[in-house]
Order: C-alpha cells, then sequence, then structure tokens
C-alpha cells in the first residue's frame, strides 16, 4: 500500500546524472547505428544467427519465448500495469503524480516511436522466421516499455517511502524482466542487440530525467 510521499533516496543530481549519463550513451549508439559501424553490425549479426539456429532447432522453448514476449512483457501489458497505477493515485487525490506517471510513459513510447522513424532500421531477415514484428527495429519498444515501467514503478515506491525491502524486489523483478525481454526478442529474431541495449538506455534515461524534474519542479518548489 502507497503511503504518504517522502524525500526519494537519491539526490536529483543524481538523477540528472545517471538520465544524462544513459542518453549519451544512447545517441552514441544510435549514431553507431546509423553509420553502421562494422564491428556493431558484426556483432549483431553473430548474436541474431546464433539464437536463430536455436529458436528454429527447439519449437517448445520457442513458443515460451513467444508466451513470455507477446503477454507477459508485452508494452501494452506495461502501460496497462502503469494505468493501474495511475488509477491507485488518482483515487488517493494525488493528480500531478498520477499525471505525471501517465505523461512519462506517453513520452517513452513517443521517443521510441520518433527513433524508429528517425533511424528507419531494417529487423533481422530470416528464411525460416519463428516471429515477425512491424515497425523499424531502433530501438526496442518492448525492452524500452519494460524499463519505463518498472522504473516508474520502483520511483512511486521510493516517493512514498516503501520500505526498502519491497523496492529491492521489485527493481529485482523489473532487472530481471528487462533482461528476459530482451531475450525474447533477440531469441525470436525480431531484433538486433544494439536495438535491446538501446531500449534499455533509453528507458532508464527517460524515467531519470523524469524522476529528477518532479524532485526539481515538484517537490522543491517554494510552499
Amino acid at each position: 500500500m502507497l503511503l504518504a510521499p517522502a524525500p526519494v533516496s537519491a539526490r536529483p543530481t543524481a538523477l540528472l546524472r545517471a538520465g544524462l549519463v544513459c542518453a549519451a550513451l544512447a545517441v552514441l549508439l544510435l549514431v553507431l547505428v546509423a553509420a553502421e559501424w562494422g564491428p556493431l553490425m558484426a556483432w549483431d549479426r553473430a548474436v541474431a544467427g546464433t539464437l536463430h539456429r536455436h529458436a528454429t532447432a527447439d519449437a517448445g522453448l520457442t513458443h515460451v519465448n513467444r508466451l513470455l514476449s507477446d503477454w507477459v512483457w508485452d508494452p501494452w501489458t506495461m502501460r496497462a500495469g502503469l494505468a493501474v497505477a495511475v488509477a491507485l493515485l488518482l483515487r488517493r487525490g494525488e493528480r500531478l503524480l498520477a499525471l505525471w506517471v501517465a505523461a512519462t510513459s506517453a513520452a517513452g513510447t513517443a521517443v521510441q516511436q520518433g527513433l524508429k522513424a528517425a533511424v528507419g532500421r531494417e529487423r533481422p531477415h530470416w528464411p525460416d522466421p519463428v516471429a515477425s514484428a512491424s515497425y523499424a527495429a531502433f530501438p526496442s519498444g518492448h525492452a524500452l516499455g519494460v524499463t519505463v515501467a518498472f522504473g516508474l514503478v520502483v520511483w512511486l515506491l521510493a516517493l512514498h517511502g516503501v520500505r526498502s525491502g519491497v523496492r529491492s524486489a521489485v527493481l529485482a523483478a523489473g532487472v530481471v524482466s528487462a533482461l528476459g525481454v530482451g531475450f525474447t526478442r533477440l531469441f525470436l529474431g525480431v531484433h538486433w542487440f544494439s536495438d535491446v541495449v538501446g531500449g534499455w538506455l533509453v528507458g532508464v534515461a527517460v524515467v531519470a530525467l523524469s524522476a529528477a524534474a518532479h524532485r526539481r519542479l515538484v517537490l522543491n518548489r517554494p510552499r
């Protein structure tokens, strides 16, 4: 159960620094992808080829990965979870915070779609695909969505003073989910490795910068 808002443990400068570092790394990765930097492209193809061979050879494991990717860690599942959080905040009368969470989630989706349109990277193509996906490849929307959703939930728990054990458990679940969804997208052959890393970096940047802005503009505003 959420408690009354309490000061978050991370200082605004730490949140801002983390967001800016992840944003800078995401931009660097984007440049390398757009420039089709040889070592990165070779690594992407090697990872994709190895996992695709395993996917075509093990139908059962491929089915499990499709269930996890299409249902458990699907972007719409993440958005539904955040919608529940927003509804709970509204019920508690925390309308500004509810709006902030919804706006952050929407911003993550907007950045994701904007980057996809700007980069226009093609997804892996296989003569024997085990799954399909639409839109451009970079960054991975699944990886970004899971990162933003769990990041916002951990931030909300910290903001409301929920005990550290609960926050640590949710954070651990978020890390496992982010790594897990990244693996499923690679295993199903619908993303390159750099797409997944890009999704993680952009997701962390969005949440960290949003949390830093909330701390500066809302929590620290003159009463």
